[in-house]
């Protein structure tokens, strides 16, 4: 069976999710072989082999740290040479589309981006994609050269399967470019204790309707209770009411829980184009005409002052 290349995305060695969930889709059309780099890469090795590397390609040099992107599409590029892999899977963030990009120009390869499933095909594996706004689902595979692929966060259930994980180091010669441009400082971001928005199973948004900034508390509650993710209209956005960090839509992230519940968002395109591949979408909206309720499995109609607090008591009775 061919090898299928999987980035490790990871901090200081704990290795985040959707890397355990590209293991399960690699699954599928080959035979996991990860690529972890930087500091701690070494640590990774027992995890990826719970979910399913037969080998761990690693490499440990502070020119991932100390640099953007292009050391890391410098190994990368050795991991293909190495491997001559079926593909190379990368999570779908704004860094890992970069990482996909810049090899995929390397290796005179096709590129997709933001897949949200993965499957085995005659000619190559083939990715689903949601696309013009998730008005459209495409099937595509890559016709030139070795696939690379970014997939979704949250696109595929993680999936324990144990495999023998043989951790190799990975041969590196770094480019002239790769310290092009460096890394001058860093600041770490302030920890809110909720899962990171594009990573989470459930999410909880808020949009016009929540009305100033001081009543997204009403947000942050249910998804509190939720163990979920907030998130925020552009609206809200704009007006000055939520960061932009956690703006859901064309314009900011795009995410695809398990769980979405919006409140007082009226379903702009632009908003329904970054959340539209959630499993399960609820809406609370007061207006019975808002275009959220086109797309929704359940809608409820009434103000979510009322709505939202009541769901939230329930919640926490039900979990208490």
């Amino acid at each position: 069976m061919a090898e299928v290349l999987v980035y490790v995305d990871h901090v200081d060695g704990a290795v985040r999710k959707p890397t355990l969930e590209l293991l399960t889709l690699a699954r599928r059309v080959g035979e996991p072989v990860a690529v972890a780099l930087g500091n701690g890469a070494g640590d990774t090795a027992a995890t990826l082999a719970e979910h399913g590397a037969v080998k761990v390609l690693t490499h440990e040099a502070a020119e991932y740290a100390d640099y953007l992107v292009v050391p890391k599409v410098d190994a990368l590029q050795a991991a293909v040479a190495a491997v001559s892999p079926a593909a190379v899977l990368v999570p779908s963030s704004a860094e890992g589309k970069e990482i996909a990009a810049r090899l995929a120009l390397r290796l005179g390869s096709g590129v997709i981006t933001d897949a949200v499933d993965l499957e085995a095909g005659d000619e190559g594996p083939v990715a689903t994609q949601s696309v013009f706004a998730a008005a459209f689902t495409t099937k595509s595979r890559v016709s030139k050269g070795t696939p690379v692929i970014t997939v979704k966060p949250n696109s595929a259930a993680v999936e324990a399967a144990p495999a023998a994980g043989a951790v190799e180091a990975l041969s590196v010669t770094f480019s002239a470019a790769a310290t092009g441009t460096k890394v001058t400082s860093r600041t770490p971001r302030e920890s809110t204790g909720r899962p990171e928005l594009t990573e989470a199973a459930i999410v909880v948004s808020g949009g016009r309707g929540v009305n100033g900034a001081e009543n997204f508390a009403i947000i942050e509650a249910l998804a509190d209770s939720l163990g979920a993710a907030v998130g925020a209209s552009r609206a809200a956005v704009d007006a000055g009411w939520y960061p932009h960090t956690n703006q859901v839509g064309q314009t900011g992230k795009s995410v695809s829980p398990q769980l979405y519940i919006a409140s007082g968002i009226s379903g702009a395109i632009q908003h329904r184009a970054g959340m539209q591949t959630s499993k399960t979408i609820v809406a609370i909206n007061k207006d019975a005409e808002a275009p959220i309720f086109e797309l929704v499995d359940y809608g409820v109609v009434g103000d979510l002052f009322d709505v939202v607090p009541q769901l939230t008591e329930e919640v926490k009775t039900r979990k208490g």
